[in-house]
């Protein structure tokens, strides 16, 4: 029994279990134009993992067979997958709603110039990674000028049509950074309204922020700095047991590049599986035992419970 499931026995005595998938989760590769030093899954441009449209078509026929409210799309920079607009057809002509996860940048690399107008005809709602709204904390995170590009895309996307039709999501997500753990939105949000307003006229739906974890460049980087154990400290004392029942992974399930299951998208970057009592591929999908599994955990998961969590509403809604 990990520290994780010790501290939540009191409240979870058999453990964290999933509900009904409502959520799907395909992460289409690893491979993406920006190389965060926050990135839990490490991606970059030197990454050569990219989910094959077999794999999609697996992907498309347990979508089909789970029903879930909401497929979304991730990377890496899932842009940069060559198969991504005939997934995305695919999974609308088929009923399903859904979402794009984008750090923005890789709309404004070469031959992409099209894709915001592609993105809303099909009605995909969009998550974009917006660390902040000025340079110097940008650069403190990311390669320089990211900004630039980021705001260069948002600006295509409001010509596109996004935010002026409410089923348009636009949401931005943040990651604080440093010991800064998810608070209340609504103040921080208004911030972000004001200020993207004001200097570029963009709008968006809502302003999400996300507690930087461990996996990963982050994990690598806070080793080097030997905070490791300091930031392990700070996420165990931030637990918050109030977020346990709306935690994300409980109504979703998380799909690798490879046609792998994973409770969540930071367990894949870990490479820990779905509990083995239950599928662990598309291969030999039998996807009736992924609702009520049990939840694979560790002390990472610290990171989803500190502060206001990483809830079921922000991950559906």
């Amino acid at each position: 029994m990990n520290s994780f499931e010790r501290s939540i026995a009191v409240y979870q005595p058999g453990g964290l279990h999933a509900g009904d998938v409502e959520v799907m989760q395909v992460n289409t590769g690893l491979l993406c134009d920006q190389a965060c030093r926050h990135c839990h899954l490490e991606c970059g441009p030197d990454r050569s993992e990219v989910m094959e449209w077999p794999v999609m078509e697996q992907v498309l026929g347990a979508a089909e067979a789970i029903g879930p409210r909401l497929v979304e799309i991730a990377g890496g920079a899932p842009e940069m997958n060559p198969h991504i607009r005939e997934f995305v057809s695919m999974l609308r002509d088929r009923g399903f709603a859904v979402r794009l996860r984008t750090n923005l940048t890789a709309m404004a690399e070469p031959g992409m110039d099209d894709l915001p107008a592609f993105l809303r005809e099909r009605g995909v709602k969009l998550v974009a990674s917006v660390p902040c709204h000025t340079d110097e904390n940008i650069c403190r995170l990311h390669m320089t000028r990211v900004l630039e590009k980021s705001i260069r895309s948002l600006q295509l996307l409001r010509k596109a049509g996004y935010t002026a039709d409410p089923e348009l999501q636009l949401n931005l997500v943040y990651n604080p950074g440093g010991t800064l753990f998810p608070g209340r939105q609504s103040t921080a949000q208004a911030a972000y309204r004001r200020e993207l307003y004001s200097q570029y006229r963009l709008t968006f739906t809502r302003r999400l922020s996300i507690t930087d974890m461990p996996p990963g460049r982050y994990r690598a980087r806070l080793r080097q700095e030997g905070r490791d154990v300091q930031y392990a400290h700070l996420l165990r004392k931030a637990f918050n047991p109030g977020s346990l029942d709306l935690l994300s992974c409980r109504h979703q399930v998380s799909i690798g590049w490879d046609g792998v299951f994973y409770d969540c998208d930071f367990n894949l970057a870990l490479n820990r599986t779905v509990d083995e009592s239950v599928t662990v591929c598309l291969d030999d999908a039998d996807l009736g035992s992924l609702s009520g599994r049990r939840i694979v955990t560790g002390d990472h998961c610290f990171g989803c419970t500190a502060g206001y969590g990483l809830s079921r509403r922000r991950t559906i809604d």
